[in-house]
């Protein structure tokens, strides 16, 4: 017996977040992976009220739903390629966190630090997201660890966290911009240290070739070499 239902639905988003990735390069590819971002999610609204959010601050964590806004297409494709697989073998889009999906919605779990109003907007405070600045979430629920946390999960191609064993150091130029930024943006060096030793750069680049790349970080314009030691930040520069 089939059963008929409607297939199309519209969604409105309950906040936007704020975060300090301003472009998809660099984002760590999961949750949890750099400790050191600070964001927040500000409500929207008939959802910009108090009492949507009391009980929340009890819990530790909370599974943020979103929409992966700069990833839409009009066409998906059903396969996708993991970047844990070196970005060279494929696998069903089902079987991938890839944000090229039929319906772009995507889930990660955050920290939680706080909730608090400002200027009439209420603010869900997180750290440890991988969210990019601007996205539309549509909901927030607690993280239950009884139910979320899986002891005996197989995670297939990605059974483990991934490695972040190249240090990261900075040039001359790199640590005096961090001296005069250090009061602005709170713990930015370790943001930069654990957002580059994530790798973020394409899995199929050949490790063993110097290379440039750039990140922005809030308004900050990020270059650093990376080789097969290690990865040298050159500049920290405030974006123009």
């Amino acid at each position: 017996m089939s059963l008929t239902f409607d297939t199309t639905f519209t969604f409105d988003s309950i906040g936007v977040v704020h975060s300090p990735y301003r472009e998809k390069f660099a984002i760590p590819r999961q949750p949890g992976l750099v400790t050191a971002d600070q964001g927040y999610i500000e409500l929207s609204g008939p959802c910009n009220r108090e009492e949507i959010l009391r009980g929340l601050e009890a819990f530790s964590h909370a599974w943020i739903l979103f929409v992966f806004h700069e990833a839409m297409r009009e066409q998906w494709k059903p396969m996708a390629r993991p970047p844990r697989l070196g970005g060279n073998q494929k696998v069903g889009v089902f079987a991938s966190r890839s944000p090229f999906r039929p319906n772009p919605i995507g889930q990660s779990v955050v920290k939680l630090e706080g909730i608090r109003a400002h200027s009439g907007q209420w603010r869900v405070h997180f750290s440890g997201g991988d969210l990019l600045h601007g996205t539309p979430v549509l909901d927030i629920k607690p993280y239950l660890p009884y139910a979320d946390a899986i002891a005996d999960a197989n995670g297939a191609y990605a059974p483990d966290k991934p490695g972040a064993d190249r240090p990261v150091r900075f040039s001359e130029a790199a640590s005096a911009s961090l001296a005069r930024l250090e009061t602005e943006y709170p713990a930015l060096q370790l943001l930069i240290e654990q957002v580059i030793a994530q790798q973020p750069q394409p899995a199929y680049h050949r490790q063993d070739e110097a290379k440039i790349y750039g990140m922005m970080l809030y308004d900050l314009n990020i270059r650093w070499q990376q080789s097969l030691q290690d990865a040298c930040v050159i500049t920290v520069e405030k974006q123009r």
